[in-house]
């Protein structure tokens, strides 16, 4: 049978931790909270910032563009990670396989782009308080969002590509618990040291150049507010960007560790530990961190809460 035949045929075995078998009855437990919280913060961030008028500004459109985008991209790999983890089936199909290394690697890399972009925003805001609006106007808005998701997928049709096309002689046991491009390459049975380092190349584009924009940004912002006489509008200042700077900082500090650190640096259990943290818990951390230092959302999401209440209460009466 032809190989690649033989993988389309049988997909892909994802081991995850089935080396651990009551790891695995404690991890499900935890993936389950940890996505229904991501499911709910990130909904209600949406609907709390397209419901109240207050909140239509460059600031929370592109907070609503990083919610929708951690409700996709958990979906992408909860569901068939809590299959894999409830019962003794550890497959996946091929084409299941492909879809999710695409989407993953596609909005991984938009956010990555995305924190960048907010935080030109952040910088515009504080450095530029007077020209704010008009350069940050509805037009360029979308069409940074644009370039940000366009970008990003052509990063993940390169490298996805580039890592489908390696031989793999039959072998279709991934040590991991989703379809990641690593986990990938580990298993082809030739050289991968072009393929490798295109991966390097790209992510040093993909993940670097952002997050040294993003180091940028935040020295002028820093120097904006140094230079502040009002202590409110530096308390002001310091809560809107904090909560961007502590996701920015989860959120590298792992991809940077994972994928841009030495190859022998780290134990697959810890690759692993490292994937579902930023994968799984950063995503429904993300809400929490911007509504706790951010009182206009913690308004809005009261006016929603509000809201649902009177609409259950006159859908209760109309019931009865």
């Amino acid at each position: 049978m032809d190989r690649n035949n033989y993988t389309y045929l049988h997909g892909f075995i994802l081991l995850g931790f089935s080396d651990h078998p009551k790891l695995e009855i404690v991890l499900s437990g935890v993936v389950t909270i940890f996505y229904l919280i991501t499911l709910v913060g990130n909904t209600a961030i949406i609907l709390a910032s397209l419901l109240d008028s207050h909140l239509h500004t460059p600031m929370y459109f592109f907070l609503r563009n990083l919610s929708f985008l951690d409700l996709c991209f958990t979906t992408s790999i909860v569901p068939q990670m809590l299959v894999n983890l409830w019962g003794p089936d550890k497959t996946i199909s091929y084409v299941g396989c492909v879809i999710q290394l695409y989407v993953y690697m596609w909005l991984g890399s938009i956010e990555c782009l995305l924190l960048a972009v907010m935080s030109y925003d952040r910088f515009t805001a504080i450095c530029k308080p007077l020209h704010y609006l008009v350069i940050m106007n509805p037009h360029l808005c979308f069409k940074m969002i644009f370039m940000v998701w366009g970008i990003s997928f052509s990063n993940s049709v390169v490298l996805c590509s580039l890592t489908l096309n390696l031989p793999r002689c039959e072998n279709n046991i991934l040590d991991h618990f989703l379809c990641e491009l690593p986990a990938m390459i580990k298993i082809a049975c030739v050289d991968t040291t072009a393929v490798e380092m295109s991966v390097f190349a790209l992510g040093i584009v993909i993940v670097l150049t952002p997050l040294i924009l993003i180091l940028i940004s935040y020295g002028y912002i820093a120097r904006a507010v140094l230079r502040m006489k009002s202590k409110a509008g530096q308390r002001k200042a310091i809560n809107t960007c904090g909560s961007h700077l502590t996701v920015v900082s989860i959120f590298y500090g792992a991809i940077i560790y994972l994928y841009l650190r030495p190859g022998n640096s780290a134990s697959k259990d810890q690759g692993k530990f490292l994937t579902l943290f930023y994968t799984i818990i950063t995503p429904s951390l993300n809400p929490l961190i911007y509504t706790l230092r951010n009182k206009d959302m913690k308004d809005a999401l009261k006016k929603l809460v509000r809201v649902n209440y009177r609409a259950t209460k006159m859908w209760k009466n109309w019931k009865s």
